[in-house]
């Protein structure tokens, strides 16, 4: 009984949503403006710097529930079934999106998928020296990648650009509004991004130390940093084992890192056991967002993209010192 209510609020909402969203190519709400879904907040903030007032934007993932454990609603579905564009990642946490496309009703939806976009620049799942061992898997599992595209202002930039084409694809009329938007909004993707690179030309060390998920290959990557954490970016693991501890803790003081980081909302337990266990047991405990968790009352409060950025840059001068 349960799922026949369900079904049919869903039913009465996408009724709903079609008088308002059309169906053709560049429908638009009643209000002329593109309605755009997309799943997690950069993928918002992104589009939103694009396209100014010229859409409707749903982020999905808004109130602070992780990429990897998302499912999405019978509400979610509907705003996805009749949306002019949807924005995704399309790693193995978004499986869910093939059956929530079969619904669509309208055709000509422009559908990204950001780890297409990016193609050969996605990186695999990296299991690095010393992190917590996941459960076995069988040889015959598919390769898995890294779905933390976001953390890399060049592949921002990248994504902005295909985002504003599309933009202009499916709204001709607004070109020169997400062309203007496009341009001044990358150039200061790219600003960030070269600020980025000369604080790590300039940094003492070149290791970070995570006690927690690293979720941010791409960024290191980027810049020429190495790194060794508790857990790959994935992990659904949150307990680290005396092995572990120790491994990071003597990486620490063999390096002689003045920082163990974490990333946005941990409890911080582990961070803190690696830092006791050390010799000097004196370094700062930082943390770095990764943007998984950010909420739509974030974004009523000021979040952006190149805020949170810009603040992990702060974060990082601190942790490379």
């Amino acid at each position: 009984m349960k799922r026949i209510i369900t079904l049919l609020v869903a039913l009465i909402m996408l009724a709903s949503v079609l008088t308002g969203c059309g169906t053709g190519s560049g429908s638009k709400a009643e209000d002329g403006r593109l309605n755009i879904v997309t799943t997690i907040f950069p993928e918002y903030d992104w589009v939103r710097e694009i396209a100014g007032d010229r859409a409707n934007i749903t982020m999905l993932l808004d109130n602070g529930v992780d990429l990897h454990s998302y499912n999405p609603t019978a509400v979610d579905m509907v705003n996805i079934s009749a949306c002019d564009m949807f924005v995704y990642v399309g790693g193995e946490s978004d499986a869910w999106v093939e059956d929530a496309l079969k619904e669509s009703v309208n055709p000509d939806m422009a559908v990204i998928n950001l780890m297409e976009v990016l193609g050969d620049t996605v990186k695999e799942e990296e299991v690095k020296e010393g992190m917590e061992a996941e459960e076995e898997e069988s040889e015959e599992e598919e390769i898995e990648y890294d779905e933390h595209v976001w953390l890399s202002l060049k592949n921002a930039v990248k994504v902005c650009g295909y985002l504003t084409d599309k933009l202009c694809e499916i709204d001709p009329e607004g070109k020169g509004v997400y062309t203007a938007n496009s341009r001044a909004y990358i150039e200061k993707l790219n600003a960030l991004d070269a600020e980025y690179q000369a604080a790590a030309d300039s940094a003492g060390t070149k290791t970070l130390l995570f006690g927690d998920r690293f979720p941010f290959r791409y960024m290191t990557d980027d810049y020429g940093l190495d790194y060794y954490a508790a857990f790959a970016g994935c992990s659904a693991e949150t307990e680290a084992s005396f092995e572990t501890i120790m491994f990071l803790a003597n990486k620490a003081d063999e390096l002689g890192l003045k920082a163990i980081m974490q990333i946005e909302k941990s409890d911080g337990k582990i961070a803190q056991t690696i830092r006791d266990t050390t010799e000097s047991k004196d370094q700062a405990i930082l943390s770095l967002n990764s943007m998984q968790s950010t909420t739509s009352e974030d974004v009523e409060n000021g979040a952006t993209y190149l805020s949170i950025m810009e603040k992990n840059l702060e974060v990082l001068k601190e942790a490379l010192k």
